[in-house]
């Protein structure tokens, strides 16, 4: 994940503050062109704060590998005298957990950037250029007052980088590139550190995109093993079902909940949630029968209904057996199907338990492999129906199977899952 910071550098917090996971930050001063001896004699009539001052395809090159899993070494500026140290390099710190990592200017350049779950571009131009825009999955515009960021700018510059402040003052730059990129930030946050509430949805956002990449890479794991031809079978059954248990795990999570206060051992008012618990599952057999036993463990004493389809892979597929709970117009549903291929079953079976008074919206549908025809005849047919899938795979073939899922698989879940 990698996000752009427009912002002048005393608001590190925004973005070293709970984040959760490896991460490392580059400034994009650090990549200002070293300056020729001819603009040397003349460095106060240098504008620092035009988008030229900037080796930006050097900088575009660092965020390419960087994304593509290479280490990168940033090179060492020099702003007293302009000029570049690419030869001196130290380790930069990789990892911000839970803390603000505050950093002098001699710790911060240069150093070798290594490939971090999270990469932070900070920098006041970042958002002018396109080329590095591009590059982001979240742009960043803190936007704090004129007088607090000019007095900031003239004690930095004129302290740490040696420049005369009369040639601060008559930079342009803020006006002319800076505030115009503002309009391209997806979240803009007035205040800067002091705005406490912005900063923590920011990292939770952040946490969530990284709790979620993770689970895709666990349950793509899975995947592969139970879809891997030279899986044994006691193998195939554990991470089966263990997939399986995700899934349903994760449907659970759509059930309506309500708060609830209990007591504990201490005495302690805890205030926590209950789900709706007035549930049934419905499996359509055979396959759906794999999912019975992850949803029972999940959900002590839960009724399960069936329901049997006869026919060939199109709109001709017959009803030939049902058995479902009497009170199930009552209830919320979770149908079970382990493969959405075409949709056909899935259709007929949602149109049964809505023809039985279930509510469309009450009706939770839970898979392992989708296809995206059979996603869109579920959706486009009932809109208001929840699907829950562990991975969408490229499509069907002539026979109506799901690529690249193959018979054998398909086989596996009926004749080793169903009877393990």
């Amino acid at each position: 994940m990698v996000i752009s910071k427009e912002v002048a550098r005393e608001e590190k917090k925004i973005v070293t503050l709970h984040v959760p996971a490896k991460s490392a930050t580059k400034w994009q001063d650090s990549f200002y062109l070293k300056l020729s001896d001819e603009k040397l004699r003349h460095v106060h009539e240098h504008n620092f704060y035009h988008p030229d001052a900037f080796d930006t395809d050097l900088l575009v090159s660092c965020m390419e590998r960087l994304k593509l899993g290479e280490a990168v070494d940033i090179p060492n500026y020099d702003f007293k005298s302009h000029t570049k140290e690419p030869d001196a390099r130290i380790k930069a710190p990789e990892v911000f957990s839970f803390s603000l990592a505050l950093l002098t200017a001699a710790e911060m350049f240069p150093w070798v950037v290594n490939p971090s779950d999270v990469i932070i571009l900070e920098g006041i131009l970042v958002l002018h250029e396109s080329r590095v825009r591009n590059l982001m999955n979240m742009k960043i515009f803190v936007d704090t007052d004129s007088d607090l960021h000019l007095a900031r700018r003239i004690q930095r510059d004129t302290v740490e980088r040696g420049r005369d402040i009369q040639a601060v003052l008559l930079q342009p730059g803020f006006e002319d590139f800076i505030l115009p990129s503002k309009k391209y930030a997806d979240i803009v946050v007035p205040r800067g550190a002091a705005n406490n509430i912005a900063i923590d949805l920011i990292a939770q956002h952040i946490r969530t995109k990284l709790v979620t990449s993770f689970n895709l890479f666990q349950i793509r794991e899975m995947h592969t093993r139970i879809r891997d031809i030279h899986t044994a079978n006691h193998e195939f059954i554990f991470y089966a079902d263990r997939l399986i248990r995700l899934v349903v795990e994760h449907g659970l999570g759509h059930l309506p909940f309500s708060e609830k206060k209990i007591s504990t051992s201490t005495g302690l008012i805890y205030s926590g949630v209950t789900f709706c618990r007035k549930l049934c599952g419905v499996s359509i057999i055979r396959s759906g029968e794999s999912m019975e036993n992850a949803l029972r463990a999940c959900c002590k004493g839960i009724k399960i209904g069936k329901i049997l389809f006869h026919g060939e892979q199109n709109n001709n597929r017959q009803l030939i057996y049902e058995k479902l709970p009497a009170d199930i117009s009552d209830r919320r549903v979770l149908l079970l199907d382990p493969v959405l291929a075409t949709g056909n079953s899935a259709v007929k079976a949602i149109s049964l338990l809505i023809s039985t008074g279930v509510k469309e919206s009450n009706v939770i549908f839970l898979n392992l492999i989708s296809s995206p025809e059979g996603i869109q005849k579920v959706c486009e047919r009932y809109p208001s129906v929840t699907l829950v899938t562990s991975e969408i795979d490229t499509m069907l073939d002539k026979k109506s199977r799901v690529i690249p899922v193959v018979f054998s698989v398909l086989v596996n879940w009926l004749h080793v899952l169903i009877l393990a």
